[in-house]
């Protein structure tokens, strides 16, 4: 490849890392912008609130809510990436609802994919006030994005994964290894929409596509890997190590 891949080895710093005065003066909290998606859709709540305003007074403050709320759901933070050659980061922000082995999707296995052989997978489900932008867990290239359309059963159901609408993504490392997740859509989500294609390089952390409303990302480890978060937990989209590439050994979360 002829290009760096950010934040891989011998890469420049992405330009969103911390230098020495931001070290110094610490990070101020700022509100997440909307993400261009959803402009379109607050703009709506809005226009709606404004006729209501003129109107119908009382469903004004309920509609200022709703805007407020469509807003915020299509809200696109920051995220400080964690840097390490073997860290795979969580790809959507959640509640860690499974953790299991099952065989790989068939959009995901076979030559160039992840094989045959069984893979644990560590499932993230998203609720309605969840940041619902989604990120590559690894640097790498998309060598897959397969769409499959399906039902909209709750995405916090295990069957999810084989009867809903859903769109499986592999990313492939510089030296060789492949990391296979799926976004799938919920009960009242009804779009999955990617921002990357086969063939584009992505780095780790990289917004990579969205799902609205309401829904839950897959993620199969590789061979040799455990995963390093417990069910229960909540992740955070870029942030959060899922799993450090070639260590078996599993974490243990105690609910209290």
């Amino acid at each position: 490849m002829a290009s760096q891949i950010p934040g891989s080895p011998g890469s420049t710093p992405p330009s969103s890392a911390p230098n020495s005065s931001q070290v110094a003066n610490g990070v101020k909290w700022r509100f997440p912008p909307v993400h261009p998606e959803g402009r379109k859709f607050a703009a709506i709540a809005a226009g709606i609130t404004f006729i209501a305003f003129i109107w119908i007074h009382w469903l004004t403050w309920p509609l200022i809510i709703v805007t407020a709320w469509v807003a915020a759901f299509f809200r696109d933070p920051v995220r400080s990436v964690p840097q390490g050659d073997d860290l795979i980061v969580a790809p959507a922000d959640g509640l860690i609802t499974l953790i299991e082995t099952v065989p790989v999707p068939r959009e995901l296995s076979g030559e160039g994919g992840l094989g045959d052989l069984p893979v644990t997978r560590v499932s993230i489900f998203m609720s309605v006030f969840d940041v619902h932008i989604n990120r590559t867990p690894i640097s790498g290239t998309v060598t897959r994005v397969v769409y499959i359309a399906g039902k909209f059963l709750n995405a916090d159901l295990d069957k999810a994964s084989e009867e809903n609408e859903r769109q499986h993504l592999l990313v492939e490392r510089r030296d060789g290894v492949r990391i296979g997740f799926t976004q799938i859509a919920g009960l009242v989500a009804r779009r999955i929409m990617p921002f990357v294609k086969p063939g584009d390089m992505v780095a780790a952390g990289q917004r990579i596509g969205l799902i609205r409303f309401g829904s839950r990302v897959d993620v199969f480890l590789p061979a040799g890997t455990a995963p390093r978060v417990a069910l229960g937990q909540r992740s955070v989209a870029g942030e959060t190590v899922l799993a450090v590439i070639g260590n078996p050994n599993p974490a243990s979360g105690i609910s209290q």
